[in-house]
């Protein structure tokens, strides 16, 4: 069984940049509510299809399978809900754990959310400096949210 454990935070300024390997991402639902979410992603030249599962606390179920880059654009382009969420990663180690640093482009343009996946909810984590306020369980800043209502559409 595939089990998620993750915190999310919002990002107080961009000291994480120096220090971090960024990839771009391109993503889309072809289904999201609250019991399971079914996502397509690209990035490189591998495309990625991913099952999740209704979020309890920090923790929610998570399948994920390697699909052909070709199938994967496909249903972007035709099957799954607009607009894409687009976003460039930027990785960064910090006290022994992989930080994923997602900011937003297009729709969701000015909002950048840092991830920290844990292996048990209690685990004791030091915070990065640049990290700001604690989102997990706030589904307005899942990325299922954000391709339904944009984060530029907030203001």
């Amino acid at each position: 069984m595939g089990i998620e454990i993750e915190r999310k935070f919002l990002v107080l300024n961009d000291e994480w940049k120096k220090k971090s390997r960024p990839f771009r991402v391109m993503q889309g639902y072809l289904q999201t509510n609250k019991e399971c979410t079914l996502r397509v992603r690209v990035i490189d030249d591998k495309g990625i299809i991913t099952i999740k599962g209704e979020t309890k606390g920090a923790t929610r179920l998570e399948y994920e399978y390697v699909i052909p880059v070709i199938d994967a654009l496909e249903l972007l382009e035709n099957l799954c809900l607009k607009p894409l969420i687009d976003k460039t990663r930027y990785l960064f180690e910090y006290k022994g754990l992989i930080w994923e640093i997602d900011e937003f482009h297009r729709e969701n343009d000015g909002l950048i959310i840092a991830e920290v996946e844990l292996k048990s909810e209690n685990q004791k984590i030091e915070l990065p400096a640049w990290v700001g306020k604690e989102v997990t369980g706030d589904e307005r800043f899942y990325n299922s949210y954000l391709s339904r209502h944009p984060y530029m559409k907030w203001k």
